[in-house]
């Protein structure tokens, strides 16, 4: 592999994801972006990213998505490495033409890396709050 194929390689790696620490400066500087969960209503009402939306990939249709503003790029997550409701949320918003990215690490990163969750099971950051 040639030197330009790895270049574009990890840069169409990068269009498509993002890592918590991305998130968190994106939901600081309050750009445009929607974060979705993509796991069930329970595990949503448990434990979540705060401001996040919960859209379950086993309901998203064009019904469930027509409010949803198309200038927004969408960050897909779900649990973490062992889950893949994100990848699954991300590719249904895809194909109903929202623009998307996939957070890595999902839920377990984001608190590994110290920032805040809302929900019956929040939990505080550790000196990182989120400020959402």
């Amino acid at each position: 592999m040639g030197y330009s194929e790895q270049l574009n390689y990890y840069q169409s790696k990068l269009s498509f994801e993002m890592d918590s620490y991305d998130l968190y400066s994106s939901q600081r500087d309050s750009e445009k972006i929607i974060v979705v969960d993509g796991r069930s209503q329970s595990a949503y009402t448990k434990e979540h990213i705060p401001n996040a939306i919960n859209l379950p990939h086993r309901e998203i249709d064009t019904d469930l998505t027509k409010n949803l503003d198309r200038d927004m790029v969408y960050i897909c997550y779900c649990d973490g490495i062992g889950c893949n409701a994100s990848t699954k949320t991300a590719l249904k918003l895809l194909r109903l033409g929202f623009n998307v990215k996939e957070l890595i690490g999902g839920l377990d990163w984001w608190k590994r890396d110290g920032y805040a969750t809302a929900g019956e099971e929040s939990q505080v950051g550790l000196g990182i709050e989120c400020g959402c």
